[in-house]
This record gives structure tokens, sequence and C-alpha cells, in this order.
């Protein structure tokens, strides 16, 4: 059995750990290398596209790969569209594995946006120090903002166009509520914008934004493909893949 992890998430290298030497002959984890030093699963690993949907199945038919866990991030649409197409395609079984999204609780102040642009869009009726933590790429949708200042944080450089009075922070969480809290005071930050990404590793930023007054726009994610079985953590991932495998072997659930 070959299994096909679509991965560059702390899920997704969780299910490796668990599934790594539990009977499951073959493991690769695919990472997209959008990341320049991504922490590696155990197991194959390959980096890179596959060009496309019929890269894809291509590789699946030619790798023959017998299930494909699609644990990207909740904002990678493309890539689970292309697996959802590849599924289909070539008849193997897939599974999707979503960390729940954050749910708002008593004194937050937030704002939902369908899309970057629609973020962008809000920004001047909420603030002019905005702390920008949608990663590094689609910086254009706020390039014309010019009266705002921008606190943008990713784990690589970001990708040009950016706003024209930016502050590039480069750090990859987990970070701390302390931290946040801190980096909040220091920039005078005002307006926070964050992708509904879920998850512990980067949700501090919105107890403190939170604590600290300050609004909050959320990109609202987009839906898993239709028809595709959805899981919330990287346990019951590997309980359905040990489910395809026959049940031979079970790997340590904490």
């Amino acid at each position: 059995m070959h299994v096909l992890i679509l991965g560059g998430t702390s899920e997704a290298r969780r299910l490796a750990e668990l599934l790594h030497g539990t009977g499951v002959p073959r493991l690769t984890s695919s990472l997209a290398g959008r990341v320049s030093s991504p922490r590696l699963p155990p197991g194959e690993v390959r980096v890179g596209g596959f060009g496309g949907v019929d890269g894809l199945v291509a590789w699946v038919r030619d790798h023959g790969v017998d299930a494909i866990v699609d644990a990207t991030h909740p904002f990678a649409e493309t890539m689970s569209f292309h697996a959802a197409r590849a599924a289909a395609v070539t008849h193997v079984p897939l599974l999707a594995l979503r960390r729940p999204g954050w749910v708002p609780v008593r004194g937050d102040r937030w704002h939902g946006a369908g899309s970057l642009e629609e973020a962008a869009a809000l920004l001047p009726a909420l603030g002019r120090r905005v702390f920008l933590t949608t990663g590094r790429m689609g910086l254009a949708a706020f390039a014309g903002l010019d009266d705002l200042w921008f606190l943008v944080r990713s784990v690589d450089a970001p990708e040009p166009p950016c706003p024209r009075q930016t502050e590039t922070l480069l750090a990859r969480g987990p970070f701390t509520l302390d931290g946040e809290r801190e980096l909040i005071r220091r920039h005078r930050v005002d307006v926070v914008v964050t992708k509904d990404s879920g998850g512990a590793a980067t949700a501090p930023k919105l107890t403190a934004a939170r604590e600290a007054g300050v609004p909050v726009v959320v990109i609202r994610r987009p839906p898993v493909p239709e028809g595709v079985p959805v899981v919330p953590d990287p346990e019951r991932a590997a309980r359905w893949v040990l489910d395809r495998l026959g049940g031979r072997s079970s790997p340590t659930l904490g």
C-alpha cells in the first residue's frame, strides 16, 4: 500500500509520524515548496507542484498510490480541488484532514471577509496600523492602501507588490500570548487581519486583540470539495488510512 499525504501543515507532519512504522509499506508526504526550510516529516518527501490535475493523476498512477490524505492548509483551495478531481479520475479514496476553524467568544470584535480583497476594503474604517498575518503571498490586495501602515508577519519574505508603508517580521509559530500582547502594544496595532486557519499555533493573537479591544478581520476559509469526507485531527485520519490497509496494525494514538 502506498499512502500519499498532501502536506505542509503540522497536522500532516503528525499524521506521518503516526503512520510511520505502523505497517504502511510506503508513505510519501508532498510539500508545495513555498517555505524555504520546511519541517520535514518521516517517510518519503517530495517537494514541488504536480503540474495540475493531469500531473497529479499521472503521479498517483505511476507510483501506485492507494489512498490520499489532503492535509494541506485550509486555504490551499487549488490543491484541494486538484486532489478531489484526481481521486475521482483514479478511483483512489481521498480524505481531507482539516483542523477546526476558530470560533469568536465574548469580547471579540470580528469582521468577516470572503477574500483578501474584501478584507482590504474593510480596513480604512477600522484602523490605521494593521497587523497583517495572512502569509507572504497575496499582499497585492493591500498594496493600494497608502494611508495605512502594515506589520506583515510571515515565515519567509513577502512577495511584492506590498503596501507602501510596510514593516516585515519574519517569524514562525507557535506564538505566545505574552509575545502577541507585546507586539500589539509596541507597534500600536489597531486592527488585525488573519485567515481562519484554526489551530493553537497562531491563536494567541486573537486573545491579545480581544484584550486590547482591537478589531480583527477574519477571512473565511474555502469549503472542502463536495463529496470529500473530512476529519478534524491526525488521529482520526490515521484510523481512516489503517482501515484502508485492512486493520493489520494501529498507530499509538494519543
